[in-house]
């Protein structure tokens, strides 16, 4: 039980992460001009503060917070393009989970969610998830519109260069790992990694694949590829809090 995920890979969330993400979002979008503010934000983007029990749902609301920052003025157009908004039964307070929910829906190819294992539902995400469907036709249009008009394969090619080339950066930055010495030792963690298929090498120089160092300076950090966070994230080591992401 403890073990399970909240994210099924591109088959959507559990409601509780989309209200979540929504009141993250609505705390750092970006703030434009009265007269240039085609889409109006309410004071709150649900009407209750949902709180997140466990460390997978919380990272993937943040994550999913900001990519929908990332991409606001391009998720804005759709919406506008696609006459999606304005809508009479869309109040202001929820036009923040709009935003993060269409992002997700168009992440995952306008494809249905899937997800197993519900909570409790909320209504503001049942409502704006039924109302997104209803025009997913013409949301998936208004995206290819908008990716010809850019000359782009893709959405990520729509960003400004500056931030395109901060990701790049941040992409290629080793994942810090603190070892839980309160849960584990050292010499058993190296053990379970080695169990894993992780192999262990002399710096962050020599990282490739699966491998990792422990830093020069503090014996209970490690550093990973970035490429292995996905896979870090679903072994048993963080699930049990045994290792944790810096």
């Amino acid at each position: 039980e403890r073990r399970r995920m909240t994210v099924i890979e591109k088959g959507g969330y559990q409601d509780s992460v989309y209200a979540s993400a929504a009141q993250i979002f609505q705390g750092i979008r970006t703030e434009k001009r009265r007269d240039r503010a085609l889409v109006r934000y309410g004071g709150d983007s649900v009407s209750a503060m949902v709180t997140l029990q466990d460390e997978h749902s919380q990272r993937a609301a943040y994550e999913l917070a900001f990519s929908a920052l990332k991409y606001q003025d391009l998720l804005e157009e759709i919406l506008l393009d696609s006459s999606a908004y304005p809508c009479p039964s869309i109040p202001d307070e929820l036009t923040s989970l709009l935003v993060v929910m269409l992002y997700d829906l168009q992440d995952r190819k306008f494809e249905p969610r899937k997800v197993v294992n519900e909570e409790e539902p909320v209504a503001g995400v049942r409502k704006v998830e039924h109302y997104l469907y209803r025009y997913v036709t013409k949301l998936a249009a208004a995206l290819a519109r908008c990716r010809i008009k850019n000359d782009a394969l893709s959405i990520e090619c729509i960003l400004p260069e500056a931030i395109r080339r901060q990701e790049q950066r941040a992409s290629a930055l080793p994942l810090c790992v603190w070892v839980n010495t309160l849960k584990i030792s050292l010499q058993d963690a190296f053990r379970d990694l080695k169990e894993e298929g992780f192999t262990r090498v002399a710096s962050v120089a020599d990282l490739d694949h699966d491998t990792y160092c422990v830093d020069q300076h503090c014996h209970d950090v490690l550093f990973f590829p970035s490429s292995l966070k996905e896979k870090l994230l679903h072994s048993d080591l963080f699930a049990d809090f045994k290792l944790l992401l810096q």
